[in-house]
């Protein structure tokens, strides 16, 4: 399996290849590069779409010390470094996009354009974060629990279809990657006042019944984004549009794509 050495870390990728425009997605919390098959199958060959696992998921091997998504966005130019990309259009889903968010803010000149799905650029309410915090330590101590994997895949997926397969997943990953990852997305820091710095071409498609992060969110990121070129409500979608409404986000990726700059 194709793993690059970055930053300390054995990073996952896989890699369309091709000589298309370069497409780097970078997933949610709990979840993997596999969130974009749908996104993969629809702009290869045409574009060249990688795809990797973030530190304390899927098959990406890590040192295991405490990381921010500052970190996480240099590990993305790095993982670029190993491909010979120099500038790609970066699409990060929830922590996906925090990380693409910091990645603009650290190093402008290689963001050809944004796609930010159900993201944000604040931390949690406080009331979220201490639910969460119960949620990961109940995860650490006891390991998978059915009950609460459900509540879990409720939240974020939110499709009968999809969550089994995502459960699946969870019951085979070590709970301990929980005491990694967990700090990284509750701790984060507030890049809110930074945003207006980002001048990248940008599109935000947020899920219009999104239970985790509100749609008003995302009318923030649009307001303070300078090129932000459009917000995409997906009707009847929760956390992760491009997982389960396919066709709208990549209807919208597609119109958005077609319409960059060379």
């Amino acid at each position: 399996m194709p793993h690059a050495a970055v930053n300390g870390q054995e990073l996952y990728f896989e890699d369309s290849g091709g000589d298309g425009p370069p497409i780097v997605l970078s997933h949610g919390f709990l979840m993997d590069h596999e969130m974009f098959h749908h996104q993969v199958t629809e702009f290869t060959p045409a574009y060249r779409v990688v795809t990797w696992d973030e530190r304390g998921f899927g098959e990406t091997r890590t040192d295991g010390k405490p990381f921010t998504y500052w970190d996480s966005a240099r590990d993305l130019f790095g993982l670029l470094d190993h491909l010979g990309i120099e500038r790609a259009v970066l699409g990060g889903m929830s922590q996906g996009g925090y990380l693409s968010l910091r990645a603009a803010l650290l190093q402008p000149d290689r963001v050809r354009a944004l796609v930010l799905i159900d993201t944000q650029a604040p931390p949690e309410d406080d009331d979220k974060i201490a639910g969460y915090q119960v949620m990961i330590d109940q995860w650490v101590a006891g390991g998978y629990q059915e009950e609460l994997a459900s509540v879990v895949a409720g939240l974020i997926i939110g499709d009968p279809e999809e969550e089994p397969r995502w459960k699946a997943k969870w019951r085979r990953w070590p709970a301990e990657r929980l005491v990694q990852a967990g700090p990284a997305l509750l701790d984060r820091d507030d890049i809110s006042e930074r945003i207006p710095e980002i001048d990248a071409p940008t599109l935000i498609v947020h899920g219009g019944d999104d239970l985790v992060i509100p749609v008003e969110r995302a009318e923030q990121l649009q307001s303070a984004i300078s090129d932000c070129r459009g917000l995409v409500v997906v009707d009847g979608a929760g956390h992760v549009p491009n997982l389960t409404h396919p066709e709208a986000v990549n209807a919208a990726m597609r119109s958005f794509l077609q319409g960059l700059p060379g």
